[in-house]
């Protein structure tokens, strides 16, 4: 697979703490030199990275990040804020404490809200696959796509483990065709991209391949 066709399926992604405007304006460079589908970026930094791209890349952040356990309402206030700062994809972390207490219509009003609060954006909702039992896996597909998201997501990249090729292939097998899968955590090589997107996944979620697009350039990061 060539790398081009890899790289328009990459969100490329900064989500460290300590990111600054600065470190976010190359990322935006970076994205739209190489054509990549979106950047992924902190909440507090989309207002500006809209203004310094316009159109000419899509910004995606991350919402109820990384745990997921605020609650709904600070949920869709947080997803409507930054739909008012100009983001064009939302990725939310869904709440595992009701989860794994089995609140299944308590996870799905949780979603639902902020797909209300994103009408008309890309909503890509993390279901945190290394802390879900293969039940719990399967059973959030079904709730992701009742909800009306684009997107069923396997990781933050901030707990205990990333995508694996596993869970790629168990939620493409549960999910409808209608919810595109994206995979995120972990993916450091090609190879990695590569059985990723065979697997079904249509997004992901990494910087790596923009580090490896530039180093074939003979570029720094």
């Amino acid at each position: 697979m060539d790398i081009k066709d890899i790289l328009k399926k990459c969100d490329h992604t900064l989500l460290s703490v300590d990111c600054t405007a600065e470190q976010i304006r190359n990322l935006c460079d970076q994205a739209i030199k190489f054509d990549c589908a979106s950047v992924c970026i902190p909440p507090c930094h989309v207002a500006g990275a809209k203004r310094y791209v316009g159109d000419k890349l899509a910004i995606c952040t991350v919402i109820g990040f990384p745990n997921g356990y605020m609650t709904t309402a600070a949920k869709a206030f947080e997803a409507a804020d930054a739909v008012k700062n100009g983001a064009d994809e939302i990725d939310m972390v869904i709440n595992l404490s009701m989860v794994k207490d089995g609140c299944w219509d308590d996870v799905e009003k949780d979603i639902t809200a902020v797909r209300k609060a994103t009408e008309g954006k890309i909503l890509k909702v993390i279901i945190e696959c290394c802390l879900l039992t293969e039940d719990e896996k399967i059973k959030m597909c079904g709730i992701v796509a009742r909800c009306g998201a684009d997107y069923i997501k396997t990781s933050t990249g901030f707990s205990k483990g990333g995508a694996t090729r596993e869970d790629v292939k168990l939620m493409r097998e549960y999910s409808p065709q209608s919810l595109k899968v994206k995979a995120a955590g972990g993916i450091s090589s090609l190879q990695d991209a590569e059985d990723f997107i065979e697997l079904g996944a249509e997004r992901l979620g990494t910087s790596r391949i923009v580090k490896l697009a530039m180093a074939e350039e003979g570029e720094g990061y």
